[in-house]
């Protein structure tokens, strides 16, 4: 099992209703451990340079932050789009990973900064999964950068019967 959805999207099955309703969640880690993510389609109001003062000089910090989960809202989890991929603290998908301020960054293209993430104890997301909650889809590295709606393109993506579920509208009583 060991880091086996590392670098995969989770896509919120329609019948999750709580904090994850329509999430996309990049998968950063997964071992026996557990595993963890940030949810990708989630915006703040707050743009980085001002939520992160250290980051203020890189390529994308005039963005806004992503609320990347409902644990430890409080703590930041930045990935990057590297031409040099070697920069990157771990890599995820291609030449995306996360971001280490106190390594050289000068190969960063892109900027995206998270405030919490998504966690799962050991076996909670495998779990999870059996349940049908999650839909598992190959990340690409533009994915944490879109601004669209991601759950409908990586629905799309996915093909077969999910491009029709993509099509679900987000308040299913408006259709």
């Amino acid at each position: 099992m060991s880091e086996r959805l590392r670098g995969k999207l989770l896509i919120a099955a329609p019948s999750l209703f709580d904090y994850f309703r329509r999430a996309v969640v990049l998968v950063l880690e997964h071992t026996p451990d557990g595993a963890m993510g940030v949810v990708l389609n989630r915006e703040s109001e707050t743009r980085i340079a001002e939520a992160v003062p250290a980051l203020a000089e890189l390529p994308g910090a005039d963005g806004l932050v992503r609320l990347g989960g409902p644990v430890a809202p409080e703590s930041v989890v930045a990935l990057g789009d590297f031409a040099d991929p070697e920069e990157a603290g771990t890599s995820v998908v291609g030449p995306v990973g996360t971001l280490d301020p106190e390594s050289p960054n000068s190969s960063l293209r892109r900027l995206r900064v998270y405030a919490g993430y998504a966690g799962w104890a050991p076996g909670q997301l495998d779990g999870e999964l059996e349940q049908g909650a999650w839909i598992v889809q190959q990340a690409e590295p533009d994915d944490p950068f879109r601004d669209d709606d991601i759950w409908s393109e990586a629905l799309r993506r996915k093909g077969g019967g999910y491009r029709l579920l993509a099509t679900m509208p987000a308040d299913p009583s408006l259709n």
